[in-house]
């Protein structure tokens, strides 16, 4: 019997924060109309090329929940939220203009990966505390067996995500791997339990700021 496991993780469509230019994070900001009209071309792209999912899990932040609930409006998939899939908790630095983030909070010479986030308020996630988060929301997909999942989330969950994927640590101080999503883009995976077998079948980059 194939006990094949496929999941598509998604990045979810332009949202406010980026027009503000300020950090995301858990700035919880919904999409913008740009957002939507990229999450419903991805979502007729998928249901033109008969891409079929058994279960929608997203993160549940705005930006994410209405990119996951346009692609459930088009493909008619039902969306579950789990709060693993959130982004990383990056503090009080959440919604601050890059400026102001970089002055009132100044990043140390060299941030380690135990460290929380915003090392001089002593706030926010841990690079391993977030990979951690994301190799529990991974292990719930999987134990879902056999199907087809989508997972619509956040460039850095992500990213952790794949990260656990490939036998990657979190990165030291800025350094290490990036999987670069753009706006809706995505990553196509199988899995294969009874091989502890990972198959990177496809990579959509997304939209970019240069092609709007």
């Amino acid at each position: 019997m194939n006990d094949d496991i496929k999941i598509m993780f998604m990045r979810h469509g332009r949202s406010r924060a980026d027009d503000e230019n300020v950090i995301e994070g858990r700035y919880d900001a919904p999409l913008t109309d740009v957002g939507r009209e990229q999450a419903e071309a991805r979502a007729q792209e998928l249901k033109a090329r008969k891409i079929k999912f058994d279960r929608i899990i997203a993160s549940p932040l705005k930006r994410a929940c209405e990119t996951a609930q346009i692609v459930d409006n088009i493909l008619g998939v039902n969306v579950e939220f789990d709060e693993n899939w959130m982004e990383k908790d990056n503090g009080p630095i959440a919604g601050l203009p890059h400026q102001v983030a970089r002055a009132r909070y100044p990043l140390p010479a060299f941030h380690n990966p135990f460290q929380p986030h915003v090392v001089s308020a002593d706030a926010g996630e841990s690079a391993w505390a977030f990979h951690c988060r994301a190799a529990r929301a991974l292990e719930k997909v999987i134990r879902l067996g056999r199907g087809h999942y989508l997972v619509v989330a956040h460039g850095g969950i992500l990213n952790a995500a794949l990260r656990c994927i490939v036998g990657a640590q979190p990165p030291v101080s800025g350094q290490g791997i990036e999987f670069s999503f753009g706006d809706t883009g995505y990553i196509q995976t199988l899995y294969k339990p009874d091989q502890h077998l990972w198959v990177i079948r496809e990579f959509v980059s997304g939209f970019r700021v240069e092609e709007r």
